[in-house]
């Protein structure tokens, strides 16, 4: 059976929709190899997909390719109509993809439908947003002719998700590529496929003609990647993802001048100034930090405190973090779920060792849980600093270093000492402060007085070696529209 008792248990009977019966019938090519999919809160496998290599790849690209002008020949309105469709499927669904979504990837029930509701939310989005690509007409320096600009779908996108979120990542990259007339091939992270392809499957039902999204699973990424990024059919990739990856993609893209979108690492700053409200600093930082166990690529990596109030904010912080529940994701009372895999355990272990060699104290938390899983409790170190890993590294877990500061000139340095730049967070209530350190900080995105600021209306994305390009708001469809100036003479 491709999809086990260990899912289907989390199923409620009285859904209408149901992920067992139609996993597995998604069109995509059938293959002779498998791979599986794992809880990572049991250890349970929940599902065998067939594992796609570069053949299937080439195949989905050929049926993305044949659909495309179809596509891109309706109107606005029938794009917009299929996305709303896909949205209200998405809705009227969400405790089936929550259950699915927490099952694979762990984090608690509560959060899934969250990102459910997210995913919802970008198709809604941009539902409305295809009706408004409009183009422009250009004054023109003699009465003979008339100069206008128009904008077209870029073509066939190629798109790999990634594990965190595996459900509002696949809507948050696919939907804006089909409101602007464009088709997909996605590819989603090995460790979390489930609830893209219960995705897709709604998507069937909201009535996108064949081919135009396309469903390819692998057990990992490389061949797969590399037909994305040399097929000459394929105009744009977007990719979620660690910036290691992001920069082979661009190796492999170069050839052809391919149009790149990518979301890559992140070394958030959180920074809590003296005239900040310190209990609502705390509760940003819990939030900011911790939630999905720290697994964001936005999740504070770094938090700087002020001197003046560093002891109260660690000690309210601490007595916070101390209240914090690790536990399956399916548990009423888990704040916290288990870390995707074995590989980011030793992760997290390695960026404590290193700051305790280097002087760093725990204040709560440090070790992971004796229950063979990858629960990990949630941790605060002390009097770290910037000579250690885990100032300058991606953490990726629940760990929270705390640093000191002395003024607004130093953290700011500090904080923009990194390659990355996409998101930071910082607490302040004198106004000049506020507007001069929002404007200093050398990020993409920027939280003031709050733990968290993802929305479908607003440009998500980073700058420096975090990425090229954004996701959601209007901006969100530039990068799969091509712009055509068209000058007419002899008028």
């Amino acid at each position: 059976m491709p999809v086990t008792d260990a899912l289907t248990r989390h199923l409620k009977a009285r859904h209408k929709f149901s992920v067992v019966d139609r996993l597995e019938c998604l069109g995509s090519p059938a293959s002779d190899r498998s791979f599986d999919v794992f809880n990572p809160s049991t250890g349970e496998l929940l599902a065998r997909l067939p594992d796609m290599g570069r053949e299937a790849t080439k195949a989905a690209i050929d049926k993305a390719h044949a659909a495309q002008s179809e596509w891109a020949a309706l109107t606005a309105r029938d794009r917009s109509d299929a996305l709303w469709r896909w949205h209200q499927l998405i809705v009227q669904h969400t405790d089936d993809l929550s259950a699915i979504l927490t099952a694979e990837m762990g984090k608690p029930l509560a959060e899934a439908r969250s990102e459910i509701s997210h995913a919802a939310a970008y198709l809604q989005w941009y539902a409305e947003e295809a009706n408004r690509i409009y183009g422009e007409t250009i004054s023109a320096p003699s009465t003979d002719r008339r100069m206008l600009v128009i904008k077209q779908p870029i073509g066939v996108v190629g798109t790999i998700t990634p594990w965190n979120f595996p459900a509002s990542m696949v809507a948050r990259k696919i939907s804006p590529a089909l409101a602007a007339g464009c088709t997909i091939v996605l590819k989603p992270a090995e460790q979390t496929p489930l609830v893209a392809g219960a995705m897709f499957l709604l998507a069937e039902e909201a009535g996108f003609p064949r081919g135009v999204v396309n469903l390819i699973y692998a057990a990992e990424g490389n061949d797969v990647g590399l037909e994305l990024c040399t097929n000459p059919k394929v105009r744009k990739i977007s990719f979620t993802g660690s910036t290691e990856v992001g920069r082979l993609l661009m190796r492999q893209c170069a050839e052809q001048i391919k149009k790149l979108g990518l979301e890559l690492g992140g070394n958030a700053p959180f920074i809590v100034f003296d005239d900040a409200d310190v209990d609502a600093a705390v509760d940003g930082a819990i939030q900011a930090k911790f939630r999905n166990a720290g697994q964001t690529c936005v999740s504070a990596n770094r938090i700087y405190v002020q001197t003046k109030v560093h002891e109260e904010f660690v000690e309210k912080f601490v007595t916070r973090v101390r209240k914090l529940a690790v536990g399956d994701g399916f548990s009423s009372h888990a704040a916290i779920g288990p870390l995707i895999d074995s590989n980011a355990m030793k992760k997290v272990e390695a960026h404590i060792a290193d700051a305790l060699a280097k002087g760093g104290v725990v204040q709560c938390g440090g070790q992971r849980l004796k229950n063979g899983a990858t629960f990990f409790e949630p941790t605060v170190l002390t009097n770290t600093s910037s000579n250690m890993r885990i100032a300058h590294e991606e953490i990726f877990g629940p760990v929270a270093p705390i640093i000191c500061f002395e003024d607004a000139d130093q953290v700011i340095r500090e904080a923009n000492d990194t390659i990355y730049g996409l998101a930071a967070y910082f607490y302040a209530s004198n106004l000049k402060r506020v507007w001069r350190v929002s404007e200093a900080l050398e990020y993409g995105m920027v939280g003031i007085n709050t733990g968290r600021m993802s929305s479908e209306a607003a440009p998500f994305g980073g700058i420096k070696q975090s990425g090229i390009g954004r996701e959601g708001s209007r901006h969100g469809l530039d990068d799969y529209l091509e712009m055509k100036y068209i000058c007419m003479g002899g008028i």
